[in-house]
């Protein structure tokens, strides 16, 4: 393991890990760059799992041991070794959990190729919160989607906080993205699904009678915080679904109603 010790802030092999809490800049730097960022042991385990590669390790002295732990063998991988005031300085936060690494971002497979075989898969039409994109694919992960697709304008799966919040599950659930509507549509209904859009209308069929008997392969679509499906993602639906509510309340948190719908459309072996 190459271990380099670290004093300064400016060090410009820290570049990677400057001002990440500039949502902005992150979102324009690591596709662009082809990195992303893990945080945290576990994370990391998951991500090396994939078989994804890290560029470098920032990390803590004290957390210094668990890091070799992890990388193994691997010799070409440096860690930089930060006091936690040069850690805080260059991410705008305490990393209190053990570690960043920088990873090579994983060239994104095709849309055949992470639907093949699968039978419920969610449709993330932009969603531009990266909480609730993690949350969405932890959701996916626990309740036994197959597959997540993201359309072009729906936040970044492997930000940071979309990872955190994912337990790293991002790593576990297959993923790519989707083209525009109604492209999209016809991508995902040759592949032999059902579009079931989860949105509210006066034509919309319950949670409950669509799951009653479901179609063998659903694609469950679900938009952006606030405003929901846009009227093209809509159009392209062949299903739109309700979740029966009560107290007055028309609607849930986007990652919430999709845990909701996939618990009541998970396929029974």
């Amino acid at each position: 393991m190459s271990v380099i010790r670290i004093e300064d802030p400016d060090d410009p092999r820290l570049a990677d890990y400057r001002d990440l809490t500039d949502v902005s800049l992150r979102r324009v730097l690591e596709p662009a760059g082809g990195l992303y960022m893990a945080e945290s042991a576990k994370v990391l385990v998951r991500a090396l799992d994939a078989g994804h590669q890290p560029r470098s390790v920032l990390v803590q002295e004290k957390w210094l041991d668990d890091v070799a732990a992890l990388l193994g063998e691997r010799d070409d991988v440096p860690v930089y070794v930060v006091p936690a005031a040069v850690a805080e300085t260059l991410t705008g936060y305490a990393v209190h959990r053990g570690l960043l690494a920088a990873m090579h971002r994983p060239e994104l497979p095709s849309v055949a190729a992470v639907l093949a075989g699968a039978r419920r898969v969610l449709v993330l039409d932009d969603i531009v919160d990266h909480t609730n994109v993690g949350a969405m694919f932890r959701g996916a992960a626990g309740l036994g989607a197959d597959a997540v697709l993201v359309g072009p304008r729906c936040a970044d799966p492997l930000y940071r906080r979309s990872v955190r919040v994912s337990m790293g599950t991002v790593f576990q659930v297959p993923w790519t993205r989707l083209p525009e509507w109604p492209e999209a549509g016809d991508v995902l209904r040759a592949e032999g699904f059902r579009l079931a859009a989860l949105a509210l209308a006066d034509d919309a069929v319950s949670l409950d009678d669509f799951a009653a008997d479901p179609p063998d392969r659903v694609a469950l679509m679900l938009g952006a915080e606030g405003d929901g499906l846009g009227r093209r993602a809509l159009a392209a639906a062949d299903t739109i679904v309700t979740i029966p509510m009560a107290g007055g309340v028309d609607s849930l948190n986007v990652a919430a109603a999709a845990a909701v719908a996939m618990w009541a459309l998970r396929v029974h072996s």
